[in-house]
């Protein structure tokens, strides 16, 4: 579709528009209509809330409101990468926004340019993070923190290599390290391209951030008064184990709840009891409990609480949490699964490990980093003592069976001598390599690796905004299933069943006498579909929700709520 705003967009050229303004004609069968449903739960989420304190965008027909507004609309209609947009009817999403069409993408990335250089990127993202903990100051008491590593197989740089979980492999990227809610839901993330590890992040980057802005803290008079009451409670997996981090954390008044390492022999079946255990989503489950005291590194005391599953397995946590009982500390520790429902939801529908652009930045030279020459050293006595615990293994497998016959000693003697010998020499090549890393920093600065060994970061600011819009849009999403849950028999379908409606056609018909914009949907594949839809549409009729930059409200409804019953069609 051609551009029909043709004076704006002269106006626009020679830098006299601020900014288009918005303007809907009546449409019939716009293509992805349906994500216009989503607009009052993603201004809601804050899309526009802090923007334009944060952001500026010189003159031009794309004003700031419809660019975050595309982004997030191209989030739901998963539209994953800035050049995804090429593939798509720019006309039918233009009409979305009251436009005649979107951006090229080479403009869209222009914008994303402006909005980096003249930005506080970081700031907004704070600024959103704070409001969505007020929100809801009960889910914000429990951050779950894990890293996600964005595989890198571009040229641009050569990133170090990590473990990559998902992938059972050791792969080039950069590590993101997410703080999310109970229910999966994200708060904020912060970037790694020099991964110190989970612990150093949490100390480093996240504490400091979350002591100032997790809400409905105690006071320090109500922590002198109770030993027990913590300020907030941090979830991780077992990358997280320390017992001098737990005891770290706890005189802060931060309590961790983690897996156990290490864990030792099975406990008897009779410490095992019942409990009912209630979920931060509503579930209740029953679960077979037990708890001990335990002593973690002769350095603190934690509570090890244990699951027994049905095949008799026991799953051990510990926590410094000492105020909760077993089955709440239970139900928020194995929530943690929600988090990776969530990176799992993320990658696969809107495409946060996608490379939004080609740019690096350089790495400050007193950055700490790992020394190659240690990280060698490391691997080389890694690898020795597996080769030493085969050997041993093999050379105690090795015994005298039947009649001692005089061949049978002889070959006995000769492969215990042959292994021996192997276990001498890699023990002594072991040592000498202990003794050379003991000798060797762990860490340099960045400045001090062989040029061969440096690197640059991928460029963040970009997809710090675009990931943050697609929060909101995550958020939305969420807020609007929960709408639709009590309408369906199956309510794990609730996102597939969104994921229909933003894809559906509708009908858009502004009315500037009544002031509303009718959003008129297309029916979906059956009657019961389209019962859930009308209770949708009552639901965001409620809200009264003004389109961003017009004085129109949203209406929302069927095609067919339009059709009289003895109108022929």
């Amino acid at each position: 579709m051609g551009c029909t705003r043709v004076e704006e967009r002269m106006a626009a050229a020679f830098g006299k528009l601020k900014e288009a303004r918005v303007e809907f004609s009546f449409s019939l069968d716009v293509r992805f209509g349906g994500v216009l449903f989503a607009l009052p739960a993603l201004l809601i989420n804050g899309l526009l809330r802090h923007s334009e304190k944060h952001f500026s965008l010189p003159n031009g027909f794309y004003g700031l409101s419809r660019i975050f507004i595309l982004i997030a609309f191209m989030a739901l209609c998963r539209i994953k990468s800035i050049e995804g947009l090429r593939r798509c009817p720019p006309g039918d999403l233009g009409k979305l926004l009251g436009l005649d069409r979107v951006p090229e993408v080479r403009t869209l990335r222009e914008k994303l340019e402006h909005l980096c250089e003249r930005g506080a990127v970081s700031e907004w993202s704070a600024d959103l993070s704070r409001d969505w903990m007020a929100g809801n100051p009960d889910l914000a008491g429990y951050l779950y923190v894990d890293g996600h590593v964005r595989v890198y197989h571009g040229r641009q740089t050569k990133l170090p290599k990590r473990y990559v979980a998902r992938e059972r492999l050791c792969l080039r990227g950069t590590t993101d390290y997410w703080v999310n809610d109970a229910l999966g839901q994200p708060f904020f993330s912060v970037n790694a391209p020099v991964n110190p590890g989970l612990l150093e992040i949490i100390r480093r980057e996240i504490v400091p951030r979350l002591e100032q802005d997790v809400p409905n803290q105690p006071s320090e008079a109500e922590l002198e008064a109770n030993r027990w009451l913590f300020r907030f409670a941090l979830v991780f997996d077992r990358e997280g184990y320390s017992p001098v981090f737990f005891l770290e954390m706890l005189k802060k008044r931060i309590v961790c709840y983690t897996y156990r390492k290490y864990q030792s022999e099975d406990w008897r079946r009779d410490e095992f009891s019942r409990h009912e255990v209630k979920f931060p989503n509503g579930e209740v489950v029953e679960l077979e409990l037990a708890e001990r005291g335990t002593l973690l590194g002769r350095k603190i005391w934690v509570r090890e609480i244990r699951k027994l599953t049905k095949s008799g397995h026991q799953t051990a946590l510990v926590t410094t949490d000492f105020l909760s009982d077993a089955a709440k500390i239970a139900g928020s520790m194995f929530s943690r699964w929600s988090q990776e429902n969530f990176f799992k939801y993320m990658m696969q529908h809107f495409g946060i490990d996608k490379l939004l652009e080609y740019k690096t930045e350089p790495i400050a030279e007193t950055t700490r980093v790992v020394n190659p020459a240690y990280r060698e050293l490391d691997g080389k006595i890694r690898s020795n003592n597996s080769k030493l615990a085969r050997r041993k293994a093999k050379f105690g497998a090795i015994v005298l069976e039947g009649e001692l016959e005089r061949e049978k000693v002889e070959e006995y003697e000769r492969q215990k001598a042959e292994l021996q010998e192997e276990i001498s020499f890699l023990q002594k090549e072991t040592d000498e390599l202990k003794a050379k890393r003991k000798e060797c920093p762990r860490h340099i600065t960045f400045a001090e690796l062989p040029e061969g060994e440096q690197f640059s970061a991928l460029a963040n600011d970009k997809k710090q905004i675009v990931d943050t819009i697609k929060m909101i849009a995550y958020r939305a999403e969420t807020a609007l299933a929960n709408l639709i849950k009590p309408y369906m028999t199956d309510k794990r379908e609730a996102r597939a069943f969104l994921r229909q409606i933003f894809a559906s056609e509708a009908d858009l018909k502004p009315d500037g006498e009544n002031k509303t914009l009718t959003v008129s949907l297309h029916n979906l594949t059956n009657p019961v579909s389209d019962r859930i839809v009308r209770n949708l549409c009552q639901e965001l009729n409620a809200t009264k929700t003004i389109f961003p930059g017009s004085n129109l409200r949203l209406v929302y409804k069927l095609v067919s709520d339009q059709i009289r019953p003895n109108q022929v069609i």
